[in-house]
Protein backbone atom coordinates (compact mmCIF):
# COMPACT_ATOMS: atom_id res chain seq x y z
CA UNK A 1 0.00 0.00 0.00
CA UNK A 2 1.07 3.96 -0.63
CA UNK A 3 1.98 5.95 2.12
CA UNK A 4 -1.27 7.75 1.28
CA UNK A 5 -3.45 4.67 1.72
CA UNK A 6 -1.73 3.57 5.13
CA UNK A 7 -2.96 6.95 6.16
CA UNK A 8 -6.37 7.00 4.42
CA UNK A 9 -7.24 3.50 6.01
CA UNK A 10 -5.90 4.77 9.26
CA UNK A 11 -7.90 7.49 8.70
CA UNK A 12 -11.38 5.46 8.06
CA UNK A 13 -10.97 2.89 10.52
CA UNK A 14 -11.04 5.62 13.34
CA UNK A 15 -14.53 6.81 12.09
CA UNK A 16 -17.62 5.32 14.14
CA UNK A 17 -19.87 5.32 11.07
CA UNK A 18 -19.59 2.53 7.82
CA UNK A 19 -17.28 4.38 5.63
CA UNK A 20 -15.23 3.48 2.53
CA UNK A 21 -13.22 5.04 -0.28
CA UNK A 22 -14.03 3.60 -3.91
CA UNK A 23 -11.97 5.11 -6.61
CA UNK A 24 -11.44 3.40 -10.91
CA UNK A 25 -8.62 2.53 -11.68
CA UNK A 26 -6.80 2.46 -14.86
CA UNK A 27 -9.82 0.09 -16.62
CA UNK A 28 -12.61 2.23 -15.34
CA UNK A 29 -13.30 -0.16 -12.50
CA UNK A 30 -14.46 0.12 -9.27
CA UNK A 31 -11.75 -0.66 -6.50
CA UNK A 32 -12.21 0.11 -3.13
CA UNK A 33 -8.83 1.75 -1.68
CA UNK A 34 -9.73 1.72 2.04
CA UNK A 35 -12.37 0.64 4.13
CA UNK A 36 -13.39 0.04 7.96
CA UNK A 37 -14.75 -2.30 9.54
CA UNK A 38 -18.27 -1.26 9.91
CA UNK A 39 -18.57 -1.31 6.03
CA UNK A 40 -18.04 -5.24 6.48
CA UNK A 41 -20.33 -5.26 8.87
CA UNK A 42 -23.04 -3.20 6.55
CA UNK A 43 -22.02 -5.44 3.44
CA UNK A 44 -21.86 -8.89 5.49
CA UNK A 45 -18.63 -9.49 3.97
CA UNK A 46 -15.24 -10.58 6.01
CA UNK A 47 -12.65 -7.88 7.51
CA UNK A 48 -9.59 -7.69 5.56
CA UNK A 49 -5.76 -6.72 7.14
CA UNK A 50 -4.70 -3.82 5.38
CA UNK A 51 -1.91 -5.57 3.33
CA UNK A 52 -4.65 -6.63 0.98
CA UNK A 53 -6.05 -3.60 -0.50
CA UNK A 54 -7.20 -2.00 -2.77
CA UNK A 55 -10.04 -4.88 -3.78
CA UNK A 56 -12.48 -5.03 -6.05
CA UNK A 57 -15.43 -3.25 -5.66
CA UNK A 58 -17.48 -6.33 -6.80
CA UNK A 59 -15.81 -8.26 -4.24
CA UNK A 60 -17.03 -6.36 -1.36
CA UNK A 61 -20.89 -5.84 -1.99
CA UNK A 62 -23.53 -8.21 -2.45
CA UNK A 63 -24.79 -8.89 -6.39
CA UNK A 64 -28.31 -7.72 -5.21
CA UNK A 65 -27.15 -4.64 -4.32
CA UNK A 66 -24.60 -3.88 -6.49
CA UNK A 67 -26.31 -2.70 -9.58
CA UNK A 68 -27.55 0.41 -7.55
CA UNK A 69 -24.89 1.03 -5.43
CA UNK A 70 -22.38 0.85 -9.02
CA UNK A 71 -24.68 2.84 -11.00
CA UNK A 72 -24.60 5.70 -8.44
CA UNK A 73 -20.95 5.48 -8.13
CA UNK A 74 -20.40 6.17 -11.52
CA UNK A 75 -23.39 8.85 -11.92
CA UNK A 76 -20.97 10.82 -8.75
CA UNK A 77 -17.68 10.34 -10.83
CA UNK A 78 -19.54 11.60 -13.87
CA UNK A 79 -21.47 14.54 -12.52
CA UNK A 80 -18.54 15.44 -9.64
CA UNK A 81 -21.63 16.12 -7.48
CA UNK A 82 -22.37 14.86 -4.29
CA UNK A 83 -25.49 11.58 -4.36
CA UNK A 84 -27.04 9.97 -1.22
CA UNK A 85 -29.99 6.84 -1.26
CA UNK A 86 -31.04 4.06 0.92
CA UNK A 87 -30.29 0.35 0.54
CA UNK A 88 -31.08 -2.81 2.61
CA UNK A 89 -28.81 -5.30 3.10
CA UNK A 90 -30.11 -9.14 4.56
CA UNK A 91 -27.75 -10.58 7.16
CA UNK A 92 -27.83 -12.92 8.83
CA UNK A 93 -29.37 -11.24 12.07
CA UNK A 94 -31.80 -10.04 9.63
CA UNK A 95 -32.33 -6.94 7.24
CA UNK A 96 -30.84 -3.89 7.71
CA UNK A 97 -31.30 -0.24 6.02
CA UNK A 98 -28.30 2.14 5.35
CA UNK A 99 -28.17 5.63 4.08
CA UNK A 100 -25.33 6.19 1.82
CA UNK A 101 -23.88 9.41 1.27
CA UNK A 102 -21.31 9.87 -1.74
CA UNK A 103 -18.97 12.57 -1.63
CA UNK A 104 -16.37 12.66 -4.21
CA UNK A 105 -12.99 14.72 -3.37
CA UNK A 106 -9.34 15.17 -5.20
CA UNK A 107 -6.27 14.79 -3.34
CA UNK A 108 -2.48 14.90 -5.29
CA UNK A 109 -0.38 12.49 -5.41
CA UNK A 110 2.74 12.35 -7.69
CA UNK A 111 1.47 15.79 -9.53
CA UNK A 112 -1.73 13.94 -10.78
CA UNK A 113 -5.47 14.44 -9.78
CA UNK A 114 -7.44 11.40 -8.92
CA UNK A 115 -11.04 11.85 -8.09
CA UNK A 116 -11.88 9.46 -5.12
CA UNK A 117 -15.55 8.82 -3.42
CA UNK A 118 -15.84 8.92 0.29
CA UNK A 119 -18.57 6.68 1.27
CA UNK A 120 -20.53 7.21 4.85
CA UNK A 121 -23.31 4.91 6.04
CA UNK A 122 -26.04 5.39 8.90
CA UNK A 123 -28.17 2.58 9.93
CA UNK A 124 -31.50 2.97 9.70
CA UNK A 125 -32.92 0.95 10.38
CA UNK A 126 -34.92 1.41 13.48
CA UNK A 127 -36.17 4.61 11.76
CA UNK A 128 -36.97 2.28 8.61
CA UNK A 129 -39.24 -0.59 11.20
CA UNK A 130 -40.64 2.56 12.95
CA UNK A 131 -41.57 3.58 9.05
CA UNK A 132 -42.58 0.18 8.14
CA UNK A 133 -44.66 -0.13 11.39
CA UNK A 134 -46.35 3.26 10.21
CA UNK A 135 -47.40 2.14 7.16
CA UNK A 136 -48.87 -0.77 8.27
CA UNK A 137 -51.44 0.84 10.77
CA UNK A 138 -51.70 3.37 8.43
CA UNK A 139 -52.86 0.45 5.70
CA UNK A 140 -55.00 -1.11 8.25
CA UNK A 141 -56.85 2.18 9.54
CA UNK A 142 -57.26 2.62 5.67
CA UNK A 143 -58.36 -0.72 5.18
CA UNK A 144 -61.15 -0.72 7.98
CA UNK A 145 -62.14 3.13 7.28
CA UNK A 146 -62.67 2.02 3.14
CA UNK A 147 -64.67 -1.42 4.41
CA UNK A 148 -66.94 0.52 6.58
CA UNK A 149 -70.65 0.44 5.80
CA UNK A 150 -71.05 4.42 7.09
CA UNK A 151 -69.58 7.00 5.21
CA UNK A 152 -66.94 8.34 7.43
CA UNK A 153 -65.28 12.16 6.23
CA UNK A 154 -63.16 14.23 8.40
CA UNK A 155 -62.54 18.08 7.90
CA UNK A 156 -59.99 20.08 9.32
CA UNK A 157 -60.01 23.58 11.45
CA UNK A 158 -60.86 25.39 8.11
CA UNK A 159 -63.78 22.85 7.26
CA UNK A 160 -61.96 21.01 4.51
CA UNK A 161 -61.97 17.66 4.02
CA UNK A 162 -59.39 15.60 4.74
CA UNK A 163 -60.54 12.10 4.38
CA UNK A 164 -63.23 10.44 2.49
CA UNK A 165 -64.11 6.55 2.40
CA UNK A 166 -65.11 4.44 -0.07
CA UNK A 167 -68.63 3.94 1.41
CA UNK A 168 -68.84 8.46 1.03
CA UNK A 169 -68.11 7.92 -2.20
CA UNK A 170 -70.66 5.84 -3.02
CA UNK A 171 -73.42 7.69 -0.89
CA UNK A 172 -72.65 11.31 -2.50
CA UNK A 173 -70.67 10.75 -5.86
CA UNK A 174 -68.02 12.23 -5.72
CA UNK A 175 -64.22 10.95 -5.89
CA UNK A 176 -62.33 11.18 -3.22
CA UNK A 177 -60.23 12.81 -4.96
CA UNK A 178 -62.67 15.57 -6.04
CA UNK A 179 -63.41 16.18 -2.08
CA UNK A 180 -60.42 16.16 -0.28
CA UNK A 181 -59.32 19.69 0.24
CA UNK A 182 -62.45 20.63 -0.85
CA UNK A 183 -65.13 22.40 1.38
CA UNK A 184 -67.95 20.47 3.12
CA UNK A 185 -70.00 22.72 2.28
CA UNK A 186 -70.39 20.91 -1.26
CA UNK A 187 -72.29 18.13 0.43
CA UNK A 188 -74.81 20.23 2.36
CA UNK A 189 -78.11 21.35 0.61
CA UNK A 190 -77.68 25.40 0.14
CA UNK A 191 -80.63 26.12 2.55
CA UNK A 192 -78.71 25.03 5.85
CA UNK A 193 -75.09 26.30 4.55
CA UNK A 194 -75.25 29.14 6.22
CA UNK A 195 -75.76 27.71 9.88
CA UNK A 196 -73.78 24.67 9.32
CA UNK A 197 -70.29 26.75 10.27
CA UNK A 198 -72.44 27.88 13.60
CA UNK A 199 -73.58 24.46 14.54
CA UNK A 200 -69.46 23.30 14.14
CA UNK A 201 -68.45 26.04 15.92
CA UNK A 202 -71.17 25.21 18.69
CA UNK A 203 -69.71 21.81 18.59
CA UNK A 204 -66.03 23.00 18.92
CA UNK A 205 -66.68 24.95 21.87
CA UNK A 206 -68.73 22.30 24.11
CA UNK A 207 -67.27 20.19 26.45
CA UNK A 208 -68.81 16.97 24.38
CA UNK A 209 -66.57 14.81 22.60
CA UNK A 210 -69.04 13.27 20.32
CA UNK A 211 -72.48 13.33 19.05
CA UNK A 212 -74.96 10.31 18.15
CA UNK A 213 -77.03 9.48 15.49
CA UNK A 214 -80.27 9.86 17.61
CA UNK A 215 -79.11 12.78 19.08
CA UNK A 216 -79.45 14.69 15.39
CA UNK A 217 -82.74 14.97 13.71
CA UNK A 218 -82.58 13.49 10.34
CA UNK A 219 -81.07 15.90 7.93
CA UNK A 220 -79.87 15.56 3.98
CA UNK A 221 -76.64 15.70 2.20
CA UNK A 222 -76.49 16.76 -1.48
CA UNK A 223 -75.15 14.75 -3.71
CA UNK A 224 -73.23 15.46 -6.80
CA UNK A 225 -76.37 14.89 -9.13
CA UNK A 226 -78.11 17.32 -6.89
CA UNK A 227 -80.70 15.32 -5.33
CA UNK A 228 -80.94 15.13 -1.68
CA UNK A 229 -79.79 12.19 0.32
CA UNK A 230 -81.34 11.95 3.66
CA UNK A 231 -78.80 10.84 6.80
CA UNK A 232 -77.77 10.72 10.32
CA UNK A 233 -74.73 11.41 11.66
CA UNK A 234 -72.62 10.59 14.78
CA UNK A 235 -70.17 13.42 14.79
CA UNK A 236 -67.00 13.13 16.94
CA UNK A 237 -63.88 15.74 17.85
CA UNK A 238 -60.31 15.32 17.83
CA UNK A 239 -57.02 17.98 18.87
CA UNK A 240 -54.48 17.17 16.44
CA UNK A 241 -51.21 19.39 17.44
CA UNK A 242 -53.19 22.03 18.92
CA UNK A 243 -55.88 22.16 16.13
CA UNK A 244 -59.61 20.38 16.08
CA UNK A 245 -60.19 17.95 13.51
CA UNK A 246 -63.76 16.47 12.94
CA UNK A 247 -65.27 13.13 11.89
CA UNK A 248 -68.74 12.18 11.10
CA UNK A 249 -69.80 8.91 10.83
CA UNK A 250 -73.13 9.36 8.19
CA UNK A 251 -75.60 6.80 7.61
CA UNK A 252 -77.39 6.33 4.51
CA UNK A 253 -81.60 5.95 5.60
CA UNK A 254 -82.66 6.20 2.80
CA UNK A 255 -84.32 2.85 2.86
CA UNK A 256 -85.68 3.53 6.41
CA UNK A 257 -87.36 6.92 5.61
CA UNK A 258 -88.96 5.04 2.53
CA UNK A 259 -90.10 2.33 5.19
CA UNK A 260 -91.65 5.00 7.59
CA UNK A 261 -93.44 6.77 4.90
CA UNK A 262 -94.80 4.14 3.81
CA UNK A 263 -95.69 2.38 6.87
CA UNK A 264 -97.10 6.40 7.55
CA UNK A 265 -99.21 6.04 4.51
CA UNK A 266 -100.82 2.97 5.14
CA UNK A 267 -101.84 4.27 8.69
CA UNK A 268 -103.59 6.66 6.95
CA UNK A 269 -104.95 4.86 3.76
CA UNK A 270 -107.25 2.69 2.44
CA UNK A 271 -105.53 -0.09 1.42
CA UNK A 272 -108.58 -1.61 -1.64
CA UNK A 273 -108.84 1.91 -3.05
CA UNK A 274 -105.43 3.86 -1.90
CA UNK A 275 -108.20 6.95 -0.63
CA UNK A 276 -107.29 8.51 2.61
CA UNK A 277 -108.82 6.80 5.37
CA UNK A 278 -110.85 7.41 8.67
CA UNK A 279 -108.46 8.89 10.56
CA UNK A 280 -106.89 10.95 7.72
CA UNK A 281 -110.72 12.30 7.07
CA UNK A 282 -111.15 13.26 10.78
CA UNK A 283 -107.99 14.65 10.72
CA UNK A 284 -108.83 17.23 8.38
CA UNK A 285 -112.09 17.98 9.45
CA UNK A 286 -110.51 18.48 13.28
CA UNK A 287 -107.78 21.23 11.51
CA UNK A 288 -110.88 23.04 10.00
CA UNK A 289 -112.65 22.90 13.25
CA UNK A 290 -109.56 24.94 15.14
CA UNK A 291 -110.57 27.50 13.03
CA UNK A 292 -113.95 29.64 12.27
CA UNK A 293 -113.62 28.49 8.62
CA UNK A 294 -116.74 27.09 6.61
CA UNK A 295 -116.65 23.24 6.20
CA UNK A 296 -119.08 20.79 4.42
CA UNK A 297 -118.97 17.08 4.60
CA UNK A 298 -120.67 14.58 2.44
CA UNK A 299 -121.48 11.33 3.24
CA UNK A 300 -122.18 9.14 0.18
CA UNK A 301 -122.76 5.38 -0.40
CA UNK A 302 -124.06 2.64 -3.28
CA UNK A 303 -127.09 2.46 -4.01
CA UNK A 304 -127.79 -1.70 -3.25
CA UNK A 305 -124.20 -2.62 -3.15
CA UNK A 306 -125.04 -6.50 -2.07
CA UNK A 307 -127.08 -6.44 -5.29
CA UNK A 308 -124.04 -5.66 -7.17
CA UNK A 309 -121.64 -8.10 -5.39
CA UNK A 310 -124.71 -11.07 -5.34
CA UNK A 311 -124.99 -10.66 -9.00
CA UNK A 312 -121.32 -9.73 -10.36
CA UNK A 313 -119.46 -11.27 -7.49
CA UNK A 314 -116.76 -10.02 -4.62
CA UNK A 315 -114.37 -8.97 -6.85
CA UNK A 316 -116.71 -7.24 -9.20
CA UNK A 317 -117.69 -5.23 -5.99
CA UNK A 318 -113.97 -4.34 -4.65
CA UNK A 319 -113.52 -2.75 -8.82
CA UNK A 320 -116.90 -0.83 -8.12
CA UNK A 321 -115.08 0.72 -5.30
CA UNK A 322 -111.98 1.36 -6.51
CA UNK A 323 -113.95 2.92 -9.66
CA UNK A 324 -115.88 5.00 -7.18
CA UNK A 325 -112.65 6.29 -5.60
CA UNK A 326 -111.25 7.21 -8.94
CA UNK A 327 -114.38 8.85 -9.54
CA UNK A 328 -114.84 10.84 -6.18
CA UNK A 329 -111.17 12.05 -6.10
CA UNK A 330 -111.54 13.92 -9.62
CA UNK A 331 -114.25 15.50 -8.67
CA UNK A 332 -113.43 16.82 -5.15
CA UNK A 333 -109.86 16.88 -5.26
CA UNK A 334 -109.28 20.54 -5.80
CA UNK A 335 -111.38 21.50 -2.92
CA UNK A 336 -111.68 18.47 -0.52
CA UNK A 337 -110.77 14.83 0.30
CA UNK A 338 -112.42 11.73 -0.43
CA UNK A 339 -112.03 9.49 2.09
CA UNK A 340 -112.95 5.79 2.85
CA UNK A 341 -115.07 5.78 5.24
CA UNK A 342 -115.83 2.07 5.40
CA UNK A 343 -117.50 -0.79 3.83
CA UNK A 344 -119.33 0.70 0.86
CA UNK A 345 -119.42 4.22 2.60
CA UNK A 346 -117.47 7.13 1.50
CA UNK A 347 -117.46 10.36 2.83
CA UNK A 348 -116.13 14.13 2.05
CA UNK A 349 -114.41 16.71 3.70
CA UNK A 350 -115.08 19.90 2.51
CA UNK A 351 -113.18 23.62 3.68
CA UNK A 352 -114.21 26.49 2.78
CA UNK A 353 -117.34 24.96 1.32
CA UNK A 354 -121.06 26.20 2.17
CA UNK A 355 -124.29 24.29 1.68
CA UNK A 356 -125.16 25.02 -1.77
CA UNK A 357 -121.53 24.92 -2.77
CA UNK A 358 -121.20 21.29 -1.37
CA UNK A 359 -124.55 20.45 -3.14
CA UNK A 360 -123.70 21.00 -6.25
CA UNK A 361 -120.61 19.54 -5.56
CA UNK A 362 -122.46 16.60 -4.69
CA UNK A 363 -125.24 16.80 -7.45
CA UNK A 364 -122.22 16.56 -10.32
CA UNK A 365 -120.66 13.99 -8.45
CA UNK A 366 -124.11 11.50 -8.71
CA UNK A 367 -124.70 12.60 -12.01
CA UNK A 368 -121.27 11.40 -12.92
CA UNK A 369 -121.77 7.84 -12.29
CA UNK A 370 -125.05 7.87 -12.61
CA UNK A 371 -124.68 8.44 -15.98
CA UNK A 372 -121.31 6.60 -16.35
CA UNK A 373 -119.59 9.66 -17.47
CA UNK A 374 -116.49 8.18 -16.84
CA UNK A 375 -113.71 5.70 -18.99
CA UNK A 376 -113.18 2.88 -17.27
CA UNK A 377 -111.79 -0.75 -18.43
CA UNK A 378 -114.00 -3.28 -16.88
CA UNK A 379 -112.55 -6.74 -16.05
CA UNK A 380 -115.70 -8.15 -16.63
CA UNK A 381 -116.12 -6.95 -19.57
CA UNK A 382 -118.90 -4.72 -19.91
CA UNK A 383 -119.74 -1.81 -17.21
CA UNK A 384 -121.47 -2.67 -14.33
CA UNK A 385 -124.44 0.19 -13.51
CA UNK A 386 -124.04 1.78 -9.97
CA UNK A 387 -125.80 4.73 -8.62
CA UNK A 388 -124.96 6.37 -5.29
CA UNK A 389 -127.25 8.14 -2.84
CA UNK A 390 -125.34 11.57 -1.06
CA UNK A 391 -126.21 13.28 2.33
CA UNK A 392 -124.66 16.70 2.43
CA UNK A 393 -124.39 18.81 5.95
CA UNK A 394 -122.11 21.89 6.77
CA UNK A 395 -120.89 23.14 10.30
CA UNK A 396 -122.95 25.77 12.23
CA UNK A 397 -121.17 28.72 13.77
CA UNK A 398 -119.24 27.99 16.19
CA UNK A 399 -119.40 24.01 16.06
CA UNK A 400 -116.22 22.07 16.72
CA UNK A 401 -117.42 18.22 16.83
CA UNK A 402 -116.56 16.37 13.71
CA UNK A 403 -118.74 13.75 14.94
CA UNK A 404 -122.18 16.27 14.95
CA UNK A 405 -121.90 17.62 11.39
CA UNK A 406 -121.31 13.76 10.22
CA UNK A 407 -124.78 12.53 11.99
CA UNK A 408 -126.57 15.60 10.32
CA UNK A 409 -124.88 14.09 6.72
CA UNK A 410 -125.87 10.06 8.13
CA UNK A 411 -129.37 11.51 8.76
CA UNK A 412 -129.82 13.22 5.12
CA UNK A 413 -127.57 10.24 3.35
CA UNK A 414 -130.97 8.09 4.99
CA UNK A 415 -133.16 10.58 3.36
CA UNK A 416 -132.09 9.93 0.35
CA UNK A 417 -132.13 6.10 0.34
CA UNK A 418 -135.70 6.13 1.82
CA UNK A 419 -136.46 8.96 -1.09
CA UNK A 420 -135.61 6.57 -3.42
CA UNK A 421 -131.80 6.25 -3.87
CA UNK A 422 -129.64 8.18 -6.15
CA UNK A 423 -130.22 11.16 -5.17
CA UNK A 424 -129.05 14.01 -2.96
CA UNK A 425 -130.10 15.39 0.29
CA UNK A 426 -129.23 18.08 2.98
Amino acid sequence: MTEWSVRLQEFVDSIAASVAVVAADQSRQLIVPACNRNFFEMTGGRPLGSHEFPIEFDALVPSYARREFRDKLHECFNSGIAQEFEQAYDLKDGTHWWRLSLKPFRHTEGGDAVLEILITGLDITPKMELTHQLQVSTSRFRSVVDAAYDAIITIDQEHNVTLFNRAAENLFGYDASEMIGQPLLRLIPEPYRSRHDGYVHQFARSPVKSRQMNERIRIHGLHHDGSLVPVEIAISKINVDGLLEFTAIIRDIADQVRLMDLLQKQAVTDQLTGLPNRREFLEVTDNCLGSSEDLSVLMLDIDHFKVVNDTYGHDAGDEVLSVLAKIGTAVTSKVGVFARWGGEEFVVALPNTRLDQARAIAEQLRLTIANQDFKHDWHTGKPIPFTVSIGVATRTAGEADTATILKRADEALYKAKEGGRNRVMS
